[in-house]
C-alpha cells in the first residue's frame, strides 16, 4: 500500500472497512449470537442505526420476534422490510425534534404500558436517539422544545452537558423508560457514539437513571429563559428507579480506529493509533492535526473523536468535520504529501447529509479554479465550510451506515522521495 499512487482512494476504502466493523447489524448479530435470547422478543429500535441494529437482530431471532418499534431519521429506514415482523418505523427530527419526534415518543409509551405479561424487550440503542424520540414534560411544546435543542447545538458545550439538560426536562430520558417496563425482562444492545461511552449520555440514557442530574444540571451556566425549563422539568421528572439493565456496548469509536489500523498495517502502511481524543473547538484541532501530520513521521495516523463548533447567529453549511477539514487544508496549503478525512462515522455530518471532507494541500486552489469567492478562513468564521469544499471537490457523501461512533479522522503522510 505504500506505493499507491492515490492515497485518496485508499484512505475512503478504509473509511468503508472501519464503518463495516461497527455495522449495527453486524454489531447486534455477534451480540445475540454470543449470548442468545430464548423466547418471544418484543423490539424498540432508536436511533440513526436503528435499522441496521434491528436487520441485524431480526437475522437471529426470526420469528421470535413479536413486533416492535423503529424509531429513526427520515431516509434512514425502510417501513416495508419490518411489515412481516409487526415492527412499527416512525421518523423524528434531527439534529432538531419535530412533530414526528413526539408522536414516536408517545406511541413508545403506550406500546410499553400495554405489552403481554412476561414478554421480553429488546432495546436497541444509537446515536441520534436524543432528537428523534421525545416525551417532554408538561408546558414544554414542540417550539420550546426546537428552541432548547437549537441553542444547546449552537453554545459548544460537549455532548455528555447538552444530554444533561435534554435529559431534565424529559419524560423519558435519564431512566425516564424505566416507569413504564412493568418488571418485563429487558435486554439493552447500544452503539456508543459519546466520549468515555457513558452510558447515561448515550440517547440521553432512557433506560440508565442518573441520581444527581439535579446536581449536574445545576452547575451549567444557562440562560434564564432556560433554566427556568429545567427547573420545572426536574420537578416534573421526581426521583427514577435506582438501577436499570445492563448497557451491553455492541461498537464503539475504538473498534472502528482499530479496524482502519489493522487493515491499513496488514497492507504494508506504517500506522500510528493515536490514543487521545480529540475534542474542543474544530478550527484549533483541525489546524492542530494537520501540523501534527507535517511534522510527523510517514505513514497513516488514526484518531477519533467529536470536536464543537461555535455558531454564528445565521451560519453557513456544514458540521463540524468539515469544518475540521477546512481548518486542516488552510495548514496543508501547497503540500503534495499529506492528506486528512475527517468524517461522522453516521453518514451526516450537522445538519448536512455530507459525511465529512477528504483535504489536501491543493483544497484551496482547486476552490480558487472553480471561481469561489470567499477565503477558506472567512468560511469558517461564517460556519460555510460546506460551501468552500464543494468548490474544492473534496465533500464526502456515504448516505446512511448503520452506524454512528462520533467522528474518524484518518491522516496519511508520504514517505520522502529517495
Amino acid at each position: 500500500m505504500q506505493t499507491t499512487p492515490d492515497p485518496r482512494h485508499t484512505l475512503l476504502d478504509l473509511l468503508t472497512l472501519a464503518l463495516d466493523a461497527v455495522s449495527g447489524a453486524r454489531s447486534v448479530r455477534r451480540a445475540l449470537n454470543v449470548r442468545p435470547i430464548i423466547g418471544p422478543v418484543w423490539i424498540a429500535a432508536i436511533g440513526k442505526a436503528a435499522e441496521s441494529m434491528t436487520l441485524g437482530a431480526l437475522e437471529v431471532l426470526g420469528d421470535a420476534c413479536r413486533g416492535g418499534m423503529l424509531i429513526t431519521k427520515p431516509g434512514h429506514a425502510d417501513p416495508s422490510r419490518f411489515r412481516d415482523f409487526g415492527i412499527e418505523v416512525y421518523f423524528g427530527g434531527h439534529p432538531l425534534p419535530d412533530t414526528g419526534s413526539l408522536v414516536a415518543g408517545e406511541r413508545l409509551l403506550g406500546q410499553l404500558d400495554a405489552l403481554p405479561s412476561g414478554e421480553q424487550i429488546l432495546f436497541l440503542l444509537s446515536g441520534g436517539a436524543s432528537a428523534l424520540i421525545e416525551a417532554p414534560v408538561s408546558g414544554l411544546g414542540l417550539s420550546e422544545l426546537r428552541a432548547l435543542n437549537a441553542w444547546l447545538l449552537g453554545c459548544g458545550w460537549p455532548i455528555d452537558a447538552i444530554n444533561r439538560v435534554r435529559q431534565s426536562v424529559s419524560r423519558l430520558k435519564a431512566g425516564g423508560l424505566l416507569h413504564h417496563l412493568g418488571g418485563h425482562p429487558v435486554r439493552q444492545l447500544a452503539i456508543s457514539d459519546v466520549p468515555g461511552d457513558h452510558p447515561d449520555v448515550i440517547g440521553s440514557g432512557p433506560l440508565v437513571p442518573v441520581p444527581d442530574l439535579a446536581d449536574q444540571v445545576g452547575r451549567l451556566a444557562l440562560p434564564d429563559w432556560l433554566k427556568d425549563w429545567v427547573l420545572r422539568g426536574l420537578a416534573e421528572r421526581g426521583t427514577p428507579p435506582e438501577r436499570g439493565p445492563e448497557m451491553e456496548l455492541v461498537a464503539t469509536l475504538a473498534l472502528a480506529k482499530a479496524a482502519a489500523a489493522k487493515a491499513a498495517a496488514s497492507s504494508g502502511w506504517r500506522v500510528w493509533l493515536h490514543p487521545d481524543f480529540i475534542a474542543g473547538d474544530a478550527t484549533d484541532q483541525g489546524r492542530a492535526l494537520a501540523r501534527t501530520l507535517i511534522e510527523g513521521a510517514p505513514g497513516l495516523h488514526v484518531w477519533g473523536g467529536e470536536t464543537t463548533v461555535q455558531t454564528p447567529e445565521h451560519p453557513g453549511r456544514g458540521g463540524r468535520n468539515q469544518h475540521l477539514a477546512l481548518a486542516a487544508a488552510i495548514e496543508l496549503a501547497g503540500r503534495d504529501d499529506v492528506w486528512l478525512l475527517s468524517v461522522g462515522t453516521d453518514g451526516s455530518d450537522g445538519p448536512t447529509e455530507d459525511a465529512g471532507a477528504l483535504v489536501d494541500g491543493g483544497t484551496l486552489k482547486r476552490a480558487a479554479l472553480a471561481g469561489f469567492d470567499l477565503d477558506a478562513s472567512a468560511c469558517l468564521r461564517r460556519a460555510d465550510a460546506g460551501r468552500f469544499l464543494e468548490a474544492s471537490g473534496d465533500l464526502i457523501y456515504t448516505g446512511p451506515t448503520g452506524t454512528n461512533v462520533m467522528d474518524l479522522i484518518l491522516g496519511y503522510k508520504a514517505q520522502p522521495p529517495l
